[in-house]
């Protein structure tokens, strides 16, 4: 995974963690790296969400790193407000725990990538890079129980039984692309389209399913027999 370099400043990362041992872990790997900065830290979910909440626009996180299981609340609780009072703020849970449960959840509440904490890649720095830049990093083994779960039992039936698509046909094929963890960039390469084209695309796509980030707006499109990708 390549890290993508950021033009205009440093990627403010707030960190919502109660381990000492994890967040001091985040705090090494994000001074290693200074296109990245950490603007905040917090041990319990209520401290997190006063704080985000009275934040200026300015001041408001790139990236929400949370753990679920905090002390004084739920990670799903963190998700859900920083969602709301930071639309733009990209949120990745790291947490010990996965299942297709949790994952869904965090999605639904508004979670753009999802890692174990025991399967971090190497090169951390680089999957929030890859977050910043509209890509969704899940540990592999979360990935598969995503695609176990939508994978069409009976290709033919569903069909069958889809709705009629509320997105076009190069939206879909957008949206099947995206569904493939495939980035922004290459999404435009692919199809002969610029960056700001696709982003276009998928601001739309959001506004037809009423989603709020990409793995949303592809778990609703498999839901409602959109895309089967």
């Amino acid at each position: 995974m390549n890290a993508v370099p950021v033009a205009s400043g440093p990627i403010n990362v707030v960190v919502v963690e109660d381990d000492p041992l994890h967040r001091e872990r985040f705090r090494d790997n994000l001074r290693a790296d200074p296109s990245l900065a950490l603007a905040a830290e917090y041990a319990g979910a209520q401290s997190a969400i006063a704080a985000i909440g009275a934040a200026g626009e300015q001041t408001r996180p790139d990236v929400l790193l949370v753990d679920l299981d905090l002390p004084d609340g739920s990670g799903f609780d963190v998700i859900r407000h920083t969602r709301q009072a930071s639309p733009a703020t990209e949120i990745m849970v790291v947490s010990i725990f996965g299942g297709e449960t949790n994952l869904i959840q965090a999605i639904e509440a508004g979670a753009t990538g999802y890692l174990l904490k025991d399967s971090l890649p190497d090169d951390f720095n680089a999957a929030i890079h890859a977050l910043r830049a509209g890509e969704s990093p899940i540990s592999p083994s979360l990935a598969r129980l995503l695609l176990k779960r939508y994978q069409p039992a009976e290709p033919q039936a569903k069909a069958e039984s889809a709705e009629p698509s509320p997105l076009s046909r190069r939206e879909i094929d957008i949206l099947e692309l995206v569904a493939r963890g495939i980035g922004f960039s290459e999404v435009a390469e692919r199809l002969f389209i610029s960056p700001h084209t696709v982003k276009t695309h998928v601001k739309n796509i959001y506004r037809k399913l009423d989603a709020h980030s990409r793995p949303h707006a592809v778990y609703i499109a498999r839901q409602r027999g959109l895309i089967v990708s």
